[in-house]
This record gives C-alpha cells, structure tokens and sequence, in this order.
C-alpha cells in the first residue's frame, strides 16, 4: 500500500483561492452577549488562535469587547482580524421595529467602521419560542406586514451602506417567514438588489429542505457572506415533524461537523469560487450549550477537514 501524501493532500486548490475561511462565537455554543454557560471572551479567542484560525465573526453584540481601541488589542495580540458583525431585526412589524433595527444595527456598525469591517449579517425575528419551539406569533405574514419586511431590509441596507460603507447580507433563518428556499427567493425577488443581499447559511437552507447550489445558481450576483455548516438530515426532519424548537433541535444533534451531514461541501466551494470574487466563508456549528471542552477539538477537526479538500483557513 502506497503512503498517501499529506502535503499535497493539503495543498491548498488555486481555484479557492478568492474565498477566505474563518469561524465564528457561534461554534463554541455562543448564543448571546452574557450567559453563565458560555466562555469567557477571552477563552473563546485563545481557543480560536489554539484552533489554528486567524479569522472570526463578532458574535452577538456586546459577547466581545464593544470599545474599538480594546477589541483591536485583544484581536491584535493575538494575530486575529475580524470579518462581520451580526445584528436581530424584526422589520416585519412596521415603523417602531423599523427604528429600534435600525438602531442596533447603527450601534453595530459603528464599531465595524472603526474596524474597518464591511458586512453586517441581518438576522430575521423567530416566530416561534426559541427553547419550546411555541409558536408566538402567526408563522404567516400578512401583505402588509410582508411589505413592511422586504420595504423595511432594503432601506436598512441603504443607510447601513450610506453611513458605514457596510454590506448588509440577510441571513435566512429556521423558524422565521424567510426560512424556507421559496420565501428565501420571493424575499430577494422583493427586495431591492442594489442594498441587500444574502447571507447564505448552508445549515438553515438545509434544514427547511432547500438547495443551496440552487440558490446560488439563480441568485449569483447577491451572494455576498457565507456561514457553512452542515446539517443531519434525518435529526432535522424529525424535528421538524415533532415541531420542537430550535434550541430543542440542535440539543438532538441537528447541527453536525463535516463531513457528517449535508449539503456535500466540494461541490458548494466550487459553485461559490466560481462566483470569481472575495467571499468570507466562516464556519457555525450551532451549538448551545457546547459541551464542555468539545468546541475547540471540533474547531481542528473542522479546519483539518477543509484544509483536506484544499481550502485553508484565511492567514488574515
């Protein structure tokens, strides 16, 4: 038997060569700004660096320092830059929601402005509980209300453009009325192209059932952030069947590291280098709470995984 030859199995593919891998607070089951069950800030960048990644995403607003000056020197000393920031927006509920979104995705932009940081990940407001997947609100909008959404996306990524230089990506989400590849593509027909684009979480499409190559065959252009995570098929139907929430599902393992789950990522990277321009892929495996000590060992595996298929993590 022949020794396989590990250098050239990890050599990075030239085809990759405009997509820039990074991870995210998210992987190791961060969820919100202050929880007693997630790390410390400050563990969860030593783990990054420990991990063998140069590159994150901020997180929920305020789980990392939220003053430039300290969040350049923690990020700094530890050879790390950051990619974007996340912000919740419920924009499907007219004029008040419109202004408190508008706010904290100001307040989030700021400080990607002082870090030279240019995407703002958009995320839409659950319809269900997040721990008992009750429903709290209808799971269908009204036209006016589905007016108010897509009006509402598409004048936030004006202002974020206009005042930040900032590219904000909406990012569809599991139990929320863009959720599914139909209301992902009536979402992007509706909105105005020039302002939003999408956030392509592999996992979520996955887990209502859609194609993510599909997605990015028919909408090449407003592709402008990925978040690659994978999905147990058959967890997720279940899930779906028993209507659990969200925080239910990924406690019965919904959300798996690759290559465990799908959507098969070779044929993903190839259909996003294609694209011929920069693209930030970070890696989410959501997880909350993680597992004492897990988080960092999936992080290498994850990362040596990539590295296998010829995709490196970013060196800046």
């Amino acid at each position: 038997m022949t020794t396989p030859d590990l250098a050239t199995e990890t050599r990075p593919n030239p085809a990759y060569s405009r997509l820039s891998l990074g991870t995210a607070p998210d992987s190791w089951g961060i969820w919100f700004p202050d929880d007693p069950q997630q790390p410390h800030w400050s563990t969860f960048l030593d783990e990054v660096v420990e991990a063998g990644f140069k590159t994150i995403e901020l997180g929920p607003y305020g789980y990392l320092p939220t003053h430039p000056e300290q969040l350049k020197d923690e990020l700094g000393q530890r050879g790390l830059t950051l990619t974007g920031g996340t912000v919740g927006a419920a924009l499907h509920h007219g004029g008040d929601a419109f202004e408190h979104g508008r706010k904290d995705a100001f307040s989030v932009c700021e400080l990607l402005s002082a870090m030279d940081v240019h995407h703002l990940v958009v995320l839409p407001e659950q319809y269900t509980d997040l721990h008992t997947g009750a429903l709290t609100q209808p799971s269908e909008l009204t036209a006016e209300q589905w007016g108010d959404l897509v009006e509402g996306h598409s004048t936030l990524g004006r202002l974020v453009e206009e005042e930040f230089a900032v590219r904000a990506g909406f990012h569809p989400h599991v139990d929320t009325h863009v959720d599914t590849q139909a209301f992902i593509e009536k979402f992007l027909d509706d909105t105005d192209p020039e302002t939003v684009s999408l956030c392509l979480d592999t996992g979520h499409v996955s887990y209502c059932s859609g194609d993510n190559r599909e997605i990015i065959s028919r909408y090449p252009d407003r592709i402008s952030y990925i978040h690659l995570k994978q999905v147990d098929p058959g967890v997720a139907a279940q899930a779906r069947t028993d209507r659990v929430g969200f925080y239910e599902a990924v406690q019965r393992g919904a959300m798996v590291e690759p290559p465990l789950g799908v959507p098969t990522m070779e044929p993903l990277l190839r259909d996003l280098a294609a694209l011929g321009r920069d693209l930030r892929l970070i890696i989410e495996q959501d997880m909350y709470p993680a597992p004492p000590g897990s988080a960092k060992a999936i992080a290498v595996r994850t990362r040596e995984y990539f590295a296998g298929i010829g995709l490196p993590p970013a060196e800046r």
